[in-house]
């Protein structure tokens, strides 16, 4: 294929993923009603061969693709409102509390305490058809009113709990609302989970580069449909923690000092401070130095924790144990793949040993200056056991495929659009347990290829030698011949005898010592050198 065909190829396959993209985001564009799922399969297909083909693609123009095709998926996904998750308007409510001065862990939404700070935009009576959760009555509370619960609907969701958000989540939700204040619309927390999306693709082409890897590995970021989806349209927070953790990567991949190791440790602290999942990737950069690393993450955790534990003591444990009951990890039926067979508690309990040993595994055997490959087996290890619903969890290993090159490990993030869809119709046939299917699914597609790529690179590497061994052997005679010429060759340099040019004879020399004090030489064949000739010399 030319360039000039090769570039072509791929503008037109990113305009149809855009297009995939657009019509998710605005479903009415859509005449034929497509399924978000087929929408959601065609941005994949589209996304896979663009990829493939950028691979040849000359440096320059390939940075200059993923940039700007990179933002421009970003704008086409906020083009409209959120459509797969409700956590965007959590998001702008916990701005809006923390904006009025009243701590996030403090209150549930539905508390007495901060009804006065419901507006139209998130909060209205109209009822359960337009929005997503209603309380229908008052709830009285018997020990403080400012917790008593005031009916309503809203488009929050779980308004009768506190905020399930660490607190670096909680200061960025704070930050987008005192710059663009979201008053009637969800597209500042949108244009800023882009933002962060676009910064991740930036560091991405700069951190590959400096590593010595091939730049165009951040199209696999920049492209992917999951971090187009979930940033641009759904607007997760994760991508905050997604670039906090691969700036610690990149530090702690290099890391030769205390100082970088422990600022390493810290923005890995704070990532895991913004959304839990950037603990996985521990395992991969402890060897670099587990004390310090450990110390540092959690200095940096416990300094932001700090503010609000003062202020609101237990309450700072928010939704997380009841978050926790709801997916079903802590009762064992939320597990999609280890349910086939345990069950109960037990299964939790097979869970916990189950990446408990994958996470030893990748502290004792992976190379500290490649954090990100034992990332990635962590990370995958972890969404095909715990076969999460949602499928921006995903939105990590997405960044931690990119810096390890091995595209491969996408299919567990693509499996998880399929997990999403519980109950999922196709072609009049109801597919049940879509968790199992999508990450089940996933990792067998992801675990194959990755065989498939160590066998292929084992021939590889076993090729030249056995080229060597296959090749055809001259007869015995002209071997012996060949020998016999090489013996020869070495004697007769080994008797050869170098006959000098030109010989060199010391003569005797006499030395005298004049009135003057001034030495006189004198040879056998030549007069006494004058003492006046020796001075002038």
């Amino acid at each position: 294929m030319s360039a000039k065909l090769r570039v072509a190829a791929i503008i037109s396959l990113l305009l149809v993923l855009g297009g995939m993209i657009l019509l998710v985001a605005q479903p009415g564009l859509d005449p034929s009603r497509l399924l978000p799922l087929a929408l959601v399969v065609g941005a994949w297909t589209a996304f896979g061969c663009a990829a493939w083909l950028l691979r040849k693609v000359t440096l320059k123009l390939a940075v200059g693709l993923i940039l700007v095709g990179g933002i421009a998926l970003q704008v086409v996904a906020m083009t409209g409102p959120p459509r797969n998750s409700s956590d965007s308007y959590r998001y702008i409510w916990d701005g809006r509390v923390q904006a009025a001065g009243i701590d996030p862990y403090l209150y549930a939404p539905a508390d007495e305490g901060v009804a006065r700070l419901r507006n139209d935009f998130l909060w209205s009576g109209t009822g359960p058809g337009h929005y997503g959760v209603c309380l229908q009555v008052n709830h009285v509370s018997t020990t403080d009113p400012a917790d008593s619960l005031v009916a309503g609907c809203s488009k929050l969701n779980r308004i009768k709990v506190p905020t399930v958000y660490p607190p670096v989540a909680e200061a960025y939700f704070l930050a987008v609302q005192l710059v663009a204040p979201a008053d009637d619309s969800t597209v500042p927390i949108q244009a800023a989970a882009a933002s962060f999306a676009v910064l991740v693709t930036a560091i991405l082409l700069f951190g590959l580069r400096r590593l010595g890897k091939d730049p165009r590995l951040a199209a696999l970021w920049a492209w992917c449909p999951t971090v187009i989806l979930e940033c641009g349209q759904n607007a997760h927070v994760d991508v905050v923690a997604v670039a906090l953790t691969l700036v610690a990567l990149l530090l702690l991949a290099r890391a030769k000092t205390e100082g970088r190791t422990v600022l390493g440790g810290v923005l890995l602290g704070l990532a895991i401070a913004t959304k839990v999942t950037p603990v996985l990737v521990a395992p991969a950069v402890l060897r670099r130095g587990w004390w310090l690393i450990s110390a540092s993450v959690a200095a940096a955790i416990s300094l932001v924790y700090a503010p609000h534990v003062l202020a609101v003591g237990r309450k700072i444990i928010g939704f997380f144990p009841g978050y926790l009951r709801q997916e079903g990890y802590s009762t064992g039926n939320g597990f999609g793949v280890i349910g086939l067979f345990v069950h109960g508690k037990a299964a939790t309990v097979v869970a916990v040993v189950i990446l408990a040993a994958i996470a030893v595994a990748i502290y004792r055997f992976c190379d500290p200056d490649q954090p990100w490959r034992g990332g990635v087996l962590m990370t995958s290890a972890a969404l095909a056991v715990c076969t999460p619903d949602f499928q921006w969890y995903a939105i990590l290993l997405v960044m931690l495929v990119a810096l390890d090159g091995r595209p491969e490990w996408l299919a567990i993030a693509a499996g998880g659009y399929v997990a999403n869809n519980a109950n999922l119709h196709l072609a009049g046939v109801t597919i049940y347990h879509t968790r199992l299917w999508g990450y089940g699914g996933g990792a067998a597609v992801a675990c194959a290829c990755a065989l498939a790529r160590y066998v292929l690179e084992r021939r590889a590497a076993g090729r030249v030698p056995a080229v060597l061994a296959g090749a055809p052997q001259l007869p015995e005679a002209a071997r012996a011949e060949m020998a016999d010429a090489e013996t020869t060759s070495v004697r007769t340099a080994a008797d050869r005898v170098i006959e000098p040019t030109a010989v060199y004879v010391q003569p005797a020399v006499s030395v005298s010592i004049g009135a003057g004090g001034l030495p006189a030489f004198a040879g056998e064949d030549a007069g006494a050198a004058e003492p006046a000739d020796l001075a002038g010399s």
